[in-house]
């Protein structure tokens, strides 16, 4: 974190120090919140919970070097005490952005901000030091904390914007404010915070509307909903993409094995990109990455070395490994909406194998009265990309089911149950795809990479 003395730290978060905190004591560290991170020089943040209270810890924390607790009611251990831990977390995170010479960049849309993000941020880091959101960690609570990493010799800070409703990101937004911003789609997820595609729309547009005239925003411009944003911005607007019209895009695109290849052009020049991640949905999420170092001064050359060595940084997400009895396994059951499921069973499709290709697949949630007619989709889209048997868990996905016509489909009531039914078909030479919504698919994908660390 930026270096603060206790006393300031107070003051920006409209706190009060305890008897016991030094107010000349200088915060080195960063501020966490579970204490078992907790170090020498950071803060740590007490957050009740409904069954923990992280005001249970700061003797804990404290213990392992943490200058202070920032508590909401009275410990034993040196403290800033607040009203409510996050808002403090957020008033010190907008702080720290604003004392901070670190360039600003945020990252948005219904699908692919988490691994676009960690494309930019490793790719920011061949330029300077970089602090990047930690996984999907984008909400009140991690944006801040994100925020918070910022030290005095960061240049680049890479943060990926979530919304559930209308004002959200424009809320991150005003915490640390990007001046080069990147939306990425528009799609059907989250309808219950939404409530329609055109909702969802006016939330990610927030972005755009939120940079000025000196800022810079990159739109993809094969999405006619993110194109249109161009309108909403006083930023230059930038386009990436491959079909329309783009300043960044894709060319002579070879699907090779799944993992894509292309020649990226850009208005400098143009080079060839080897992309390590797997999925078509990944050239969208490397032209956006490319624009935005683009427009930080890299050279197209460099840019497209660096999309060819990034590698997923982010856990279950197109996780791809192949276990000792030859069972390749695409571990992508992090989450799922609509744009990311058919990706998935795209990408299985162009998986090569000489065995089956099986899609397990789980619940797609938040999709209110769309729910049947997306599960029936997908179903038709694991027929039309050959996959040989689809295994639907759990209830609301039996439209998949039905829309897998002609292909080897069961439905089943639970993970258990999809479990023993892998283990009774599962041959050598199979390749699996695993993907559902958060946890309605994990105890799947962690079995299959148990049985490869036995078999190991």
């Amino acid at each position: 974190m930026i270096p603060m003395s206790l006393a300031q730290v107070a003051a920006v978060m409209d706190g009060k120090l305890s008897e016991t905190a030094d107010p000349e004591a200088v915060v080195t560290g960063g501020v966490e919140f579970d204490s078992r991170k907790a170090g020498p020089g950071g803060l740590f943040l007490a957050i009740p919970g409904d069954k923990v209270d992280g005001h249970d810890f700061a003797a804990k924390a404290a213990a392992q070097g943490a200058l202070a607790t920032i508590a909401t009611r009275p410990i034993d251990t040196p403290a800033v005490y607040v009203e409510n831990g996050i808002d403090a977390l957020t008033k010190l995170a907008k702080h720290v952005a604003a004392a901070s010479k670190a360039q600003i960049i945020g990252v948005t849309g219904s699908n692919g901000k988490t691994s676009t993000k960690d494309l930019i941020g490793q790719l920011c880091a061949d330029l300077g030091p970089t602090v990047a959101t930690e996984g999907n960690f984008n909400n009140e609570l991690g944006h801040p904390y994100t925020v918070c990493r910022v030290e005095p010799d960061t240049e680049y800070l890479v943060l990926e914007l979530a919304a559930r409703g209308l004002g959200h990101i424009t809320q991150l937004c005003e915490i640390a404010p990007p001046t080069i911003g990147a939306v990425l789609n528009v799609g059907i997820s989250h309808l219950d915070g939404f409530g329609s595609i055109e909702t969802t729309a006016k939330a990610k547009s927030e972005l755009p509307q939120f940079l000025g005239a000196d800022d810079n925003v990159f739109l993809n411009a094969d999405d006619p909903r993110v194109a249109d944003m161009e309108a909403a911005t006083a930023a230059t607007a930038w386009r990436f993409g491959i079909r329309e019209p783009a300043e960044i895009t894709a060319a002579d695109v070879d699907p090779r094995d799944g993992r894509h290849a292309f020649t990226l052009v850009t208005p400098d020049g143009e080079a060839r990109v080897q992309l390590g991640l797997w999925g078509d949905h990944h050239i969208y999420n490397a032209l956006a990455a490319a624009g935005v170092l683009w427009k930080l001064g890299q050279t197209t050359e460099k840019i497209a070395e660096g999309l060819s060595r990034a590698g997923r940084l982010s856990e279950r997400r197109m996780d791809v490994f192949t276990r000792p009895d030859g069972t390749t396994v695409i571990d992508d059951s992090y989450n799922a909406n609509p744009a990311s499921m058919g990706a998935a069973v795209r990408t299985l499709g162009q998986l090569p194998t000489e065995g089956r290709r099986i899609a397990v697949l789980g619940l797609m949630a938040d999709l209110e009265e769309q729910s049947e007619t997306c599960h029936r989709r997908l179903g038709e889209q694991a027929r039309d990309a050959g996959i040989d048997e689809v295994i639907a868990i759990g209830a609301g996905t039996e439209p998949i089911v039905d829309g897998a016509d002609g292909v080897t489909a069961t439905h089943v009531p639970d993970q258990a149950a999809a479990i023993a039914l892998l283990q009774s078909r599962l041959r050598p030479g199979d390749a699996v795809l695993v993907k559902g919504s958060r946890y309605r698919t994990w105890d799947v994908a962690d079995h299959l990479r148990a049985k490869e660390d036995t078999d190991q």
